[in-house]
């Protein structure tokens, strides 16, 4: 209790004055789309200065400070220091740059504010709609279940959670892993860390997680990949789950998903597919054959954040057994009991699917986007970003200087600096490292590295709706200048 006297005024978090907050929305709402619109004006990114950083470990406000004084201190602490995947020239990581529409679709959900975990309202209704479209894009079948969830990480760990408690052999639930015969995961060794993550949340352990070696594509290597289900069966093991990329993080690669899903099919082990960004190229005709197999996984993980360019946080999971999905999270405790009428009716609730009872409106954004832009309009970005992709490949192949180290089957290259190859390897990766920070640091452009084949290699991982080729013309010329300049 605040100790206040029972005859003070009641309060509430409301403005005193609606038309003052009218007029700072309308302004902020001018000032963000307005940065959005010039952000090609603007450095890629620049780092957050001391003076900042100390303003930023300041002790909580105890009086009121006004919203405008709070949005002054964001225009001045916060706003000129973004991480930069808004930019067109950020291609670090696998990050989409959001849309000025998704940006107010956040608002109108925040305003609504719904809790997303169940009820019978109309928010899961639209996650039901968007989980339907999302099915209909990767040609999984409409019978499945889904959920929208933080991103690929998470998706992947409820795909592998929905594995584990089906395909056990033992009611998990009840009994625990203990009850079972060693479980095993497989993925090739391209695969995301966030499987490891996974395998070690359910607790399988890290050592249950087989890495399957790659060919020279970078693609699961089958055959071996057989070889090593088969040995662990000999041992006692339970092979659980197989994982195949539809666009590993490094370089790309599509895995052979028809073969992977007839091996699992014949050896009856769950079928997942990490596809966190390129599970959604199968909305461009000419890619689509290349994801052959997808539409026959058990599960499939991918992110609406990354390559359909929604804004943070937009994952999807959807699993082929609706019923397995829903009894691997689903209790029933008496506060959440189901009704036939009434607020706690409805035949959705989300929460059943995953570890989240609250839960956000991450489907307005989604559903409105989709709404805003079709589908249709969305392929013909994904291949445009794997065009743009392939014409940076061919610069660096015309450029003596430069060298790409792997396939660019997607929208990924990977490179590096060479010079006059007169150096060994070891001094190349460090004027590489060296290169790409000063490319960050100076704001030109943000790629971020992988190590391919034990060398360094700067990376660029193309989901930028704002980027055009001019980009990767500035990026060639940069990276030339830069990498002489240290040379030099």
């Amino acid at each position: 209790m605040s100790g206040n006297p029972p005859d003070a005024p009641e309060e509430s978090l409301d403005p005193a004055d609606w038309p003052a907050l009218r007029r700072l929305g309308h302004r902020m709402v001018d000032d963000m789309l307005g940065w959005i619109e010039t952000v090609r004006e603007r450095p890629v990114w620049q780092p957050v200065p001391d003076d900042v950083r100390v303003a930023l470990r300041a002790p909580a406000p105890r009086l009121p400070e006004g919203a405008e004084s709070a949005y002054r201190d964001f225009q001045t602490q916060v706003l000129p220091y973004p991480m930069g995947n808004v930019h067109p020239r950020f291609w670090a990581w696998v990050m989409g740059g959001g849309t000025p529409f998704g940006v107010l679709a956040e608002f109108l959900a925040a305003a609504m504010n719904p809790n997303c975990g169940g009820g019978n309202h109309v928010a899961p209704l639209v996650e039901l709609q968007v989980l339907d479209w999302c099915k209909e894009m990767l040609g999984f079948p409409a019978t499945g279940s889904g959920l929208l969830v933080s991103g690929g990480s998470v998706a992947n760990m409820v795909a592998l959670g929905v594995a584990r408690n089906s395909r056990a052999g033992v009611d998990v639930r009840k009994h625990g892993v203990r009850a079972a015969p060693p479980l095993t995961v497989y993925g090739s060794e391209e695969i995301h860390s966030s499987v490891q993550k996974s395998v070690e949340l359910l607790g399988l352990g890290s050592e249950s997680l087989r890495l399957v070696p790659v060919d020279d594509q970078f693609e699961i290597d089958v055959a071996a990949l057989e070889r090593m289900i088969a040995a662990d069966r000999a041992a006692g093991a339970r092979p659980l789950a197989v994982v195949g990329g539809a666009g590993t993080v490094k370089t790309g690669a599509i895995d052979d998903l028809a073969r992977l899903a007839d091996l699992c099919a014949r050896e009856d082990i769950w079928f997942h597919v990490d596809g966190a960004f390129g599970a959604v190229a199968a909305l461009v005709p000419e890619l689509r054959p290349r994801l052959a197999g997808m539409e026959r996984a058990d599960s499939i993980a991918f992110d609406l954040h990354k390559w359909m360019y929604v804004p943070f946080e937009a994952g999807c999971v959807l699993v082929r057994e609706a019923e397995s999905h829903r009894h691997a999270f689903s209790v029933h405790p008496d506060y959440l009991a189901r009704a036939e009428r009434g607020l706690a009716g409805g035949a959705f609730w989300p929460e059943e699917y995953g570890m989240q009872l609250t839960r956000g409106f991450r489907a307005l954004k989604v559903w409105l986007s989709f709404k805003e832009h079709g589908l249709d309009r969305y392929a013909r970005l994904i291949a445009q970003n794997v065009a743009q992709a392939r014409y940076l490949a061919s610069l660096v192949e015309r450029t003596p200087e430069l060298e790409l180290v792997a396939p660019v089957p997607l929208n990924i290259v990977c490179f590096r600096w060479v010079g006059d190859r007169s150096r060994d390897d070891a001094t190349l990766d460090a004027l590489n490292a060296e290169l790409l920070m000063r490319l960050q640091e100076r704001g030109i452009a943000a790629p971020s590295n992988a190590t391919v084949r034990g060398r360094y290699a700067l990376r660029v991982a193309n989901t930028n709706h704002r980027t055009r080729r001019e980009d990767m013309d500035l990026l060639m010329r940069e990276v030339c200048r830069i990498g002489a300049e240290l040379a030099g």
